[in-house]
């Protein structure tokens, strides 16, 4: 692949992952999520290409202050 692809690519990962992580510490801070567990779903689409690509886990909620 292109080196132009590949910096395309880390671009919109980083981007992903970090405003990912924004949204979900967001989430944890204003809920009560001491001592649970949350199922997690990412889902990436490409449409004009026909992909949809799934990844499934959990996240442990922090102690109220960590998040």
């Amino acid at each position: 692949m292109s080196e132009e692809f590949n910096m395309s690519m880390r671009k919109f990962l980083k981007q992903v992952g970090v405003t990912s992580q924004q949204a979900i510490e967001k989430a944890m801070r204003e809920g009560d999520t001491a001592g649970k567990t949350f199922p997690v779903k990412a889902v990436i689409s490409i449409p004009e290409l026909g992909l949809e690509h799934e990844i499934d886990g959990t996240i442990a909620g922090a102690d109220k202050g960590e998040a």
